[in-house]
């Protein structure tokens, strides 16, 4: 069985993930202008401040866009399809890429509610996945546990 290629953390991405495995959504925010950036970065596109600290969401979202991919890019993607991709807008403000699960693709929609939840592929990486708002049962938030 093919194993699907995983994130490779970087030293400015390795708190995001770090965070993930806890099952907590974080986002880089600037310590000087407070802006939150996601994909992480080293300097701040805002001010050019090199100081971040990892702002706590709510892990609620709605998808900004999507595709719907029938065609595995990789082997071991092929068992999955089809599977949604979607830009997510986190309701803090910034995006991210990732899947939307739990849903037949052909009912995702752009401004669609979802939540966070983690898919544990190993000890080292969790996931960031999001469920339709609706199939969530309680008060899901940051930890995304349905």
């Amino acid at each position: 069985m093919l194993e699907k290629p995983l994130p490779e953390p970087s030293d400015s991405s390795r708190p995001f993930w770090d965070a993930c495995r806890r099952h907590e959504l974080r986002i880089q925010r600037c310590v000087q202008c407070g802006t939150l950036h996601h994909y992480p970065k080293i300097h701040c596109p805002e001010d050019g401040c090199d100081r971040f600290d990892w702002a706590l969401m709510s892990g609620k979202g709605t998808v900004y866009s999507f595709v719907v991919s029938h065609r595995a890019f990789h082997p071991a993607f092929k068992p999955g399809l089809p599977y949604v991709v979607a830009v997510i807008e986190l309701a803090e403000g910034p995006r991210l890429m990732s899947n939307v699960i739990g849903i037949d693709p052909d009912d995702v929609h752009i401004g669609m509610a979802v939540n966070v939840t983690f898919e544990d592929v190993n000890d080292e990486i969790s996931l960031p996945k999001f469920l339709p708002a609706e199939s969530v049962r309680g008060s899901a938030g940051a930890r995304g546990r349905p």
